[in-house]
């Protein structure tokens, strides 16, 4: 038998999304024109992580209206997983760039230009307002969403960037210190590395169905068995199915032959639990008595 505890969700907005694709184009054209002009690097490893935040966004919104569409006879699930694959896609992007712009930097570093610290100094503050205000936009639906989290680390690193190419343009304009241009890029290109790898190490966890970290098998199983009328908890799976879907499918022995009613008010006593202690709000539970099959809390199907 299945239950199913409300979720209590927090409304992700599609259209601050969608004005945060807007500004990065415009930012992304900018940041090319300045680094084109400059002949900064730093601004133009900024540029190129904008477009990829442009791409990156406009997937994520895609994903997000995908999410959105209702389960059907073919995808029982709907496209609940939409957004989860983006955040993955969206993090091997952040990967290869910051890769990318490890050799930059080091071609750079052995091969120092001149630059234009001037327009370095006014295009780094442009991309501090336009992504600062991206990064606004998002947040709070950052914490609902991996696929909006992706989307808001793409945004807040390119803030932090903008921010590291002013700096490196005042440090320019004023103390003549050019190679600071790449030493800003490594910095920027290391951090885009270690996100993105953190990022793509949770998507793969859901798309994975592994045990989620923060559930403890062997507690839940503990606390479940103490019930009165339970046996034993055994064919255990638990995964989320999005960020917001915890689901339980399990095997439970009986201690007695119960009624349907009588095992409803000891489902319902179990699906409490499982939601308050653990936060489990899908939970399909296979009732059984004296059934001869394995018992092992884990059994591999």
């Amino acid at each position: 038998m299945s239950a199913e505890v409300h979720i209590h969700k927090h409304e992700v907005k599609g259209k601050n999304l969608l004005l945060s694709i807007i500004l990065n184009v415009i930012i992304t054209a900018s940041q090319v024109v300045g680094g084109l002009l400059s002949g900064s690097l730093a601004l133009i490893s900024d540029a190129l992580h904008n477009f990829s935040d442009v791409l990156s966004l406009t997937f994520s919104f895609i994903a997000h209206k995908m999410s959105r569409r209702k389960a059907s006879l073919n995808h029982t699930f709907g496209y609940k997983r939409a957004g989860i694959m983006a955040a993955f896609i969206n993090a091997l992007t952040l990967i290869i760039i910051g890769v990318f712009l490890i050799f930059e930097a080091i071609h750079r570093f052995t091969d120092p230009i001149i630059i234009e610290s001037g327009l370095v100094i006014g295009f780094a503050i442009l991309g501090i307002l336009a992504n600062g205000s991206s990064v606004l936009l998002l947040k709070s639906d950052a914490a609902s969403s991996l696929n909006m989290r992706s989307a808001y680390i793409h945004l807040l690193t390119d803030t932090l960037a903008s921010v590291a190419v002013l700096i490196g343009g005042i440090l320019m304009k004023y103390f003549q210190i050019y190679w600071v241009d790449s030493i800003l890029t490594m910095i920027i290109a290391f951090y885009l590395i270690v996100v993105g790898a953190d990022l793509i190490l949770k998507s793969t966890r859901i798309l994975m169905l592994f045990t989620p970290k923060e559930v403890d098998l062997k507690s839940l199983i503990r606390d479940v068995n103490r019930i009165p009328g339970v046996k034993k908890l055994h064919h255990i799976h638990v995964w989320y199915l999005n960020d917001e879907e915890l689901h339980l499918e399990a095997h439970l022995d009986c201690k007695e032959d119960l009624r349907m009613s009588e095992f409803n008010a000891l489902l319902a006593e179990i699906e409490n639990l499982l939601f308050t202690r653990y936060h489990i709000n899908h939970i399909n539970i296979q009732p059984e008595f004296r059934k001869n099959d394995s018992k092992s809390f884990i059994v591999q199907d």
